[in-house]
Formats: C-alpha cells, structure tokens, sequence
C-alpha cells in the first residue's frame, strides 16, 4: 500500500437526494501511476470523478488529494488544487469560437501572468507533444475526431498538472485515432512524472496502458487489480465486462415476471390456444 498516494478516497458515500450512486468506496490513486475505473454507464464513475475535483461533496467519508481534504476547501483553496489538476471532457469539449492555440492558451491566460511570448512557446511544446503543432491556427470544426481529442489532451496538459483525469477519453473514435489517443496517455504520464485516472468503456485498449484497475457496479468496487489480475479474474462480473460477454450477471434481457410463451399467447384480444 502506498503510503503517500496522491488520492485517498475513505468509505466515501454520496447521493442525489435519497438516491444512493456510490457506497463504501475506497480507492487509492497512487503517484505517477495511470489508473482506470471501469464499469457499466450509470455506476459511479464520473461521479467519482466530481467528487476529486470537488464539484460534488460526499454524503460521507473523505476524499483527500495531495494530503488536502477537497470537500473541506474553501472557495480560493479549491480553485488553488483545480490548478494542479487537468480534464479531457468526453468528446474534448473544446471552445468552438477558438482556434486550437487559443484553446490550449487559454488556461495560460487565466491562470498565469506570463508574456505572449513565453505562453506561445509553450504552446507549441504542447501541441508538438501530441503531433498537432502544424494545426495550431485551425478551428475546431476543421478537426477530426481524433484531432480534437488530441488538442484537448494538449489543454488538459498546458499547466503541466500533477493529476490529469481522463473521461471516456476512447469514445467515438477510429482504431488509430483510439491507439495514437492510449499511447499519449501513457507516455504524457510518464513524461510529466503525473498521475491519471481514466474512467473507461474501452477494456481492451485501457488494459494496455494502465497500471492499476477498478472495477464499479452498482456503485460499489466488485473487483480490483493490475491489467494482467484483471484479464484472468474468475469474478463473473468482471470476466464478462473484460471478454465482451453478451449475458452473465449483467443480463441480455431485461427482468421480467412472465413467461415468454405467456407473454406471446395473452395479447389483446388473443383466445388462449391449447397445444
């Protein structure tokens, strides 16, 4: 167990209303290290995500980053930790009105007092890092796909973060688009000595960059462990999500209290047929 991670979640607890989305979660995100959240849509996962970056306070239990207690920040002490932290928003979420060097100069801008000067520099660092330099002055709408997740990744890197949170950062994209995204998570991470979370659907491709895997349902951890744990789990939730498995403890058909054959012979205006 790591001693000093840079996240601690403690039996953290949280609902909307009287409706319970995570119970008794306990979740360590270690320094320097790329960790994934799996799970079915609609267990917790991006919740979770909300509760580190302080959008969201839990019903109970702690969550701490970098040895601070987020729900317990005031408003300058939150926007301090929001700093050091960096977001790719599914789909990218870039500003449609901006070009793609404003778009990643805009934390610069707002956070910082640097000079045009240095601020383009460091621009063109980021955007080199992701292989997009030569795109600088192109718009949004002028973007693929996987262009656009790139940039994005770019911005979330542009204050050089010590926690980079990814959702569904594999979402809609092609297969080389999705490769060249996993490789950039995975290198940026070690290039910038950070650490990420990545909430994913994506098992196959995740596995392959990730150091550390939990697994949500129903927003509880059912299962958790390295990649290789992980593809050779027995727990019969986990091995169908892993494999792709159309029917297992997450059922193909949905409950229901009537036979099918009952179901097919009682319709409006049916007389019962005996076989």
């Amino acid at each position: 167990m790591d001693d000093n991670p840079l996240i601690r979640l403690t039996d953290v607890n949280f609902a909307y209303d009287r409706r319970p989305i995570l119970t008794g979660i306990n979740m360590v995100i270690p320094r320097g290290k790329v960790v994934a959240i799996m799970g079915l849509s609609g267990c917790g996962k991006t919740t979770t995500l909300r509760l580190i970056g302080g959008q969201l306070k839990p019903s109970s239990g702690k969550v701490e980053v970098d040895g601070q207690v987020v729900h317990e920040l005031d408003s300058d002490g939150l926007y301090e930790l929001r700093r050091r932290m960096g977001m790719l928003f599914q789909f990218g979420a870039l500003f449609t009105d901006m070009s793609v060097y404003d778009n990643i100069a805009f934390q610069m801008r707002e956070h910082t007092d640097l000079p045009e000067e240095l601020i383009h520099d460091m621009v063109m660092m980021k955007l080199h890092a992701v292989g997009l330099r030569g795109a600088a002055r192109l718009m949004p709408s002028e973007l693929s796909g996987g262009m656009a997740r790139r940039v994005a990744l770019a911005r979330a890197i542009a204050l050089d973060p010590m926690l980079i949170m990814y959702d569904e950062p594999f979402a809609g994209l092609d297969p080389i688009s999705l490769s060249i995204v996993g490789e950039l998570i995975r290198k940026l991470n070690d290039a910038l000595g950070t650490s990420s979370i990545v909430v994913t659907h994506d098992v196959q491709e995740s596995l392959k960059i990730v150091d550390y895997v939990y697994f949500v349902s129903a927003g509880k951890i059912v299962a958790e462990g390295t990649a290789e744990q992980i593809k050779h789990s027995t727990e019969p939730y986990v091995h169908q999500f892993v494999w792709g498995e159309p029917d297992g403890p997450v059922n193909f058909h949905y409950p229901t209290t009537r036979p099918y054959g009952e179901e097919m012979l009682s319709g409006p205006g049916r007389k019962q047929v005996w076989w």
